[in-house]
């Protein structure tokens, strides 16, 4: 979590640097104009918002590091590969409703792009797959 920190403030300040050499660099690119109609102020202030949310992000993952109280392991030097890695479930790796579920998402978005009859082509697909992918355990040769 230390590195995290670490890392997102290197990249703040990155960041701020890099904000202040493009103004400079478009202040000096348009010498015969005053200096605020030389400044490309969306990149300007794309890039110094782009500072502000890392420093935000570093901010908050400093808080939360102390607040933990505790070391994760990424950050114990004698820690093994396995301490960080927490059982996530259950998953089915012979399982095809993920895809067809892909595959609802997908008709879904062309149907908003091509034509909305496709909308409920895409939503009833979606309501198979996820009737199917919750009780794929209920029936059939894994039922438990």
């Amino acid at each position: 979590m230390r590195s995290n920190v670490n890392l997102w403030w290197i990249l703040s300040g990155f960041f701020l640097i890099v904000a202040a050499v493009y103004t400079f660099w478009n202040i000096v690119a348009h010498p015969h104009a005053p200096w605020y109609d030389g400044v490309e102020w969306v990149g300007s202030v794309a890039l110094l918002f782009t500072t502000l949310m890392s420093a935000l992000i570093a901010f908050y993952i400093g808080r939360v590091h102390n607040a933990q109280g505790g070391e994760l392991p990424e950050d114990v030097l004698t820690s093994d590969i396995d301490d960080g890695d927490p059982e996530l479930g259950e998953f089915s790796p012979w399982s095809w409703w993920p895809i067809v579920l892909a595959s609802a998402a997908a008709l879904g978005m062309i149907g908003l792009a091509v034509g909305t009859w496709m909308v409920p082509i895409g939503l009833g697909v979606f309501v198979v797959a996820i009737v199917g992918w919750v009780y794929e355990y209920y029936r059939g040769y894994f039922a438990r």
